[in-house]
Parts: structure tokens; C-alpha cells; sequence
């Protein structure tokens, strides 16, 4: 299937705004089926079918698919390489718009595999990781850099609050690093395949309050985490003090240097003493 002659063939035309760089080479395509975990009992939810050539490879070894698509020109690029796939649909809109929850019940329990346009890379996999219920795990070609920050530990500068949130919610790892020059058009930046296994990593008395202690946390990163604490919670630097003490926070440390489950203690301290608001 020669993506480009197909492209062709309908007088498509690239539109920047979607930051549409699509993918052909089989090779890949089949890499990422594989890295995703994908067999004959796997429900797949795409986001950003484009030309369907990732749709396609997924369909081959999934149960189902069901991709995303926001730009209607697309239509007939799809029905073209998507010919005689049964177990493939295309929704044609705006995911950040649908109704995940409702979505949800549609599919039952699924995984997520996609080549995501860059432009929507962290609001999408942040959407997953903060209200997805049903979702095994993702694997999506994201920006080398974005992947970096993505799996990156604590104390390194790619570290922050994205890497925190993610963290909570399963393991992240960079599976393969793919160079520009096998998208078309081609990018700027070279990409990688990151993927995210889904399941509880530590426990923690409040999601929310999680998230929220993290965000205060690299809301300022120059400022120490005492001083971004008190700012986020109005609390007394007595408050503060006494909490990072309790969680084994060192003194003048920032929150760039605390892991994942050193956040999560911190935050049920807080909780616990009714000082998050």
C-alpha cells in the first residue's frame, strides 16, 4: 500500500494545523502492533487514523478497532486503505470532545495505540491517565522530547509534573526511538514509541489530591517545594515544615528531586491533616 500515491490519487493536502505526518513503512507498522500488546482478544482505540495505515496493521492482529479521525478529507483516503477491513471503524470528529465515559462502556476494556499528531500529545495521554477506567495501557509515537519527559526519574531536568501524574497511574518506558525520515511529510524532530502499562504503582488515600500536591509542586521550579506548598495551600511555613518532615523531604529540597511515591506520601500527609485547599 503506497500511501502516497493513494494521497495522491484523492488531491489530498496536508494540513498543518492537524500536524499531520503519516507512517508506511510495514516494518514499523508491525513493530508497533507488537509493542502494543495487540492479539485476537484486544480492543484498540486509535486517536488520529490518518491515512489508516497504523488502523490497518492494528486491525490485522486486534479483535477491533476503533480510530479517531478529525479531519473529514480524509474520508475517502480511508475507505481506500481500509477496503474489506470488517473489524475497523472510523469516527470521524474531535476526541477531545467525545464522551470518555460513554465511550468506555462502548468498548469494554481496550488499549490505546497510536501515531499521535504533536500538537495534541500530552492533552490526550493525560486524558487517559487522569479519567480513563477501562484502559489497559498506551503506546503512542509521540516527539523524542516529549517521550523524554514522559519516562524521565526524578532529579533529572526532563522530570516534572507530567512524568509525576503518569507515574501514579503505570509504568512508562520508551520502547523504540523512531528517526524522521519514515513520516511523511517529514518532521522537524525525530520521534519515539512510548508506552504506558496501566495498574496501581502505590497506593494513595486521594487521586486528586495527588495531582494537585504535584502540580503545586512544579508550579514554580526554581522555587523550593515548602515555598510552592505554602503558596498552592496557604499554609503556615510551620505547616509546611512539619509535612515535608514527616514524608522524609529534606529541607530547601525542590520537587523536581522527589520520586513519584515520595509525592504520594506527602500527599496523604496533607490530607490527613485536612490542609489541602
Amino acid at each position: 500500500m503506497e500511501i502516497r500515491e493513494i494521497l495522491a490519487r484523492h488531491a489530498f493536502g496536508f494540513k498543518k494545523k492537524y500536524g499531520q505526518n503519516f507512517l508506511s513503512d510495514p516494518n514499523l507498522l508491525r513493530a508497533i502492533v507488537q509493542d502494543a500488546g495487540v492479539d485476537e482478544n484486544t480492543v484498540v482505540l486509535e486517536i488520529g487514523a490518518g491515512a489508516g495505515s497504523l488502523t490497518r496493521a492494528l486491525a490485522e492482529c486486534a479483535r477491533r478497532v476503533v480510530a479517531f479521525e478529525i479531519d473529514e478529507t480524509l474520508r475517502p483516503v480511508l475507505e481506500e486503505t481500509l477496503a474489506g477491513v470488517k473489524n475497523a471503524e472510523v469516527i470521524f470528529g474531535d476526541f477531545s470532545k467525545c464522551d470518555l465515559a460513554a465511550l468506555e462502556e462502548k468498548l469494554g476494556e481496550y488499549t490505546v495505540a497510536a501515531n499521535l499528531p504533536y500538537y495534541i500529545t500530552t492533552p490526550v495521554v493525560m486524558r487517559f491517565v487522569e479519567e480513563a477506567k477501562r484502559c489497559r495501557g498506551i503506546t503512542v509515537m509521540v516527539q523524542e522530547e516529549v517521550a523524554a519527559r514522559f519516562a524521565a526519574q526524578a532529579g533529572t531536568p526532563e522530570y516534572g509534573a507530567v512524568t509525576a501524574a503518569i507515574a501514579r497511574r503505570g509504568k512508562c518506558e520508551i520502547v523504540r526511538k523512531v528517526s524522521r525520515t519514515l513520516f511523511t511529510p517529514r518532521p522537524n524532530v525525530d520521534s519515539a514509541v512510548v508506552r504506558i502499562e496501566f495498574g496501581e504503582r502505590f497506593p494513595v488515600r486521594s487521586e486528586e489530591a495527588y495531582r494537585n500536591v504535584v502540580r503545586a509542586a512544579f508550579s514554580s521550579r526554581r522555587k523550593t517545594l515548602e515555598n510552592n506548598l505554602v503558596n498552592a495551600f496557604r499554609l503556615s511555613r510551620k505547616q509546611a515544615e512539619e509535612a515535608l518532615a514527616e514524608a522524609g523531604v529534606a529541607p530547601n529540597a525542590r520537587g523536581e528531586t522527589l520520586p513519584p511515591e515520595q509525592f504520594a506520601k506527602l500527599a496523604d500527609i496533607l490530607t490527613d491533616r485536612n490542609l489541602l485547599r
